[in-house]
């Protein structure tokens, strides 16, 4: 009956060891993983940033482009609509005139 005992304490201390070093290497893994997914996400934004700073200039001058672009046909399209008033302006007027003084009476 003692040995019997005494083998059951002994099996107890075990299981309890096992389960301590189980958490114990738990505990490790997560704190391994957290600084493996820490080092991957600095990683990864740091690559990000050298993407944008490479591009950054090849962007800039797209942009600029196509703002050159537009507004050159923005020019052009006030410049015309200036040249249809210079020349049609007056008429303009007074076709509006004349069709307000019109309705009115």
């Amino acid at each position: 009956m003692q040995n019997l005992l005494k083998q059951i304490v002994e099996m107890d201390q075990k299981a309890r060891e096992i389960t301590d070093s189980a958490q114990l290497k738990k505990a490790n893994s997560e704190k391994e993983v957290e600084k493996l997914k820490e080092e991957l996400r600095r990683s990864y934004l740091e690559k990000a940033r050298r993407r944008i700073e490479k591009n950054e200039p090849l962007e800039r001058a797209a942009a600029e482009k196509e703002w050159k672009e537009k507004n050159s046909k923005n020019e052009a399209l006030l410049k015309k609509i200036n040249d249809l008033y210079a020349a049609n302006g007056d008429r303009w007027v007074d076709e509006i005139t004349k069709r307000i003084i019109g309705g009115i009476s």
